[in-house]
């Protein structure tokens, strides 16, 4: 696959998400969830989980058979996400600390925590 084709899927499938994201409606969270993290971060990590995340992770957190983790399911492990959102993991999901901010991925937490299946 050449560079210019990956780059088109990337943003073909980042559009779709985004499309199908814009369809569903985030799940109320218990107040234990919520604690601490109001509505706008949460909606804010919506947003960029459509556009950063959801073409390897699923537009609802649900993958669709790829390597990429069901979110739902992380762990409630605020550091260990920070670090693997920074860093990548195992080489099959990239770094992103030079692409987003510490307040866009406390914006993703929030968002995924929202999320977290009990």
């Amino acid at each position: 696959m050449t560079k210019a084709s990956y780059i088109w899927a990337a943003a073909y499938f980042a559009a779709a998400a985004m499309a199908a994201s814009a369809q569903t409606t985030t799940p109320a969270a218990t107040p234990q969830q919520n604690a601490g993290v109001d509505q706008a971060q949460i909606n804010q990590g919506k947003v960029t989980f459509a556009q950063k995340c959801s073409h390897c992770h699923g537009p609802n957190m649900v993958n669709a058979g790829t390597i990429a983790p069901d979110l739902r399911s992380f762990p409630d492990d605020r550091e260990r996400f920070f670090t693997t959102v920074k860093l990548g993991k195992n080489n099959k999901m990239p770094p992103w600390g030079d692409l987003l901010s510490d307040d866009q991925i406390a914006s993703l937490w929030a968002y995924m925590s929202s999320r977290r299946n009990p």
